[in-house]
């Protein structure tokens, strides 16, 4: 006979290490490592997880521990693009950092798709990976609750912010923008244009970077924007000035959103009889290795693409290691680099 005590009644939910994040507003990652590797984090956060662990009557599980403690040989990868020289780079120093060890690289390509990008994520959590690098910070919230459970080192990189899911390596695309556009103004300049393609979150920062560099000196944005969802490319740099100069004769600079589309527009403006440094400045993002080939040079923000993908491994093995793996929150910068395309006297 059944115990009369227990009938009609639910059994009680057991408390979960989410249960615990939620608790002291930490990810299920950063409470993990705090009991597994209390001195990975700091002293007060570490007393109200064993608080809450207390109230809560948090007990770990043995058997998912043991399951959890099986992860594969994988590092993730997961990037919007493989053609794209910006993030070819990124793997370069990823990949020759990972080599030699005991770990591999596997990649995933979202094509610029949150929604691949979810699937990407469940697919390799579903495999436990050792760790997972994931480009950006702009994840669904699904996506993002699904990296803030994984029960691996988890590295976003390319961009900053002050909540990452658990470690983050980039910059910050809209001051690196605003300081092109600075430069624009301080080789006087007086009538810039932002020239975008694709525009993607990172390119969205680096438009509202220009815009901050307009508005500190009380110039009017209104006409100086021509932006597109089309791919990238070379060719589309090229149509876009010709289209912007089409409607505004006047200007006199473009702070382009990327490498291809400065080239583009350098081309464009040789065709159309203008002189490139003195009739109108051009300035890229990211300083592919054509930027200083190109005649006239071309000047543009450097990226530490190939320093993001070793630094963002590096924090990966270190974790994996038992090593200290350092700040949370590594801020690679940037740097300009003026070149004749912004020569005035050129």
């Amino acid at each position: 006979m059944p115990n009369s005590e227990n009938n009609g009644r639910k059994s009680p939910r057991r408390v979960t290490l989410a249960d615990v994040a939620r608790e002291v507003g930490a990810s299920t990652i950063t409470v993990s490592r705090a009991l597994r590797r209390p001195e990975m984090v700091s002293e007060g956060l570490r007393q109200r997880i064993s608080a809450a662990v207390a109230d809560l009557g948090y007990l770990p599980d043995p058997a998912a521990r043991a399951l959890a403690s099986r992860r594969s040989d994988v590092i993730g990868v997961i990037i919007p693009s493989v053609t794209n020289s910006v993030f070819a780079d990124v793997l370069s120093g990823l990949y020759d950092t990972v080599g030699g060890t005991p770990y591999n690289v596997q990649l995933g390509n979202t094509r610029y798709r949150p929604e691949i990008e979810e699937q990407l994520i469940r697919i390799f959590l579903s495999q436990r990976p050792a760790g997972l690098i994931v480009a950006g910070i702009d994840q669904t919230d699904s996506s993002r609750r699904l990296l803030e459970s994984a029960d691996c080192p988890v590295v976003q990189i390319m961009e900053l912010a002050s909540d990452p899911v658990d470690m983050l390596v980039g910059f910050s695309h809209r001051a690196a923008a605003r300081a092109a556009t600075e430069h624009l103004l301080d080789r006087g300049y007086t009538a810039p244009t932002f020239l975008g393609a694709r525009m993607d979150p990172r390119s969205e920062r680096r438009l509202q970077g220009f815009r901050d560099a307009l508005d500190a000196v009380g110039m009017s944005t209104e006409g100086r924007e021509l932006t597109t969802t089309e791919p990238s490319s070379v060719h589309l740099g090229g149509a876009l000035l010709d289209r912007h100069r089409a409607r505004a004769p006047g200007t006199d600079a473009v702070f382009c959103n990327n490498d291809d589309l400065a080239l583009g527009a350098a081309f464009a403006a040789q065709r159309a009889g203008l002189k490139v440094g003195r009739d109108i400045g051009i300035c890229g993002f990211n300083d592919l290795e054509v930027m200083a080939a190109a005649h006239p040079s071309i000047t543009s923000v450097r990226t530490f693409r190939r320093q993001m993908g070793e630094t963002a491994a590096l924090r990966v093995l270190d974790h994996l290691g038992g090593k200290e793996t350092g700040p949370r929150v590594v801020d690679l910068s940037y740097k300009l680099i003026p070149r004749s395309s912004t020569d005035r006297g050129a």
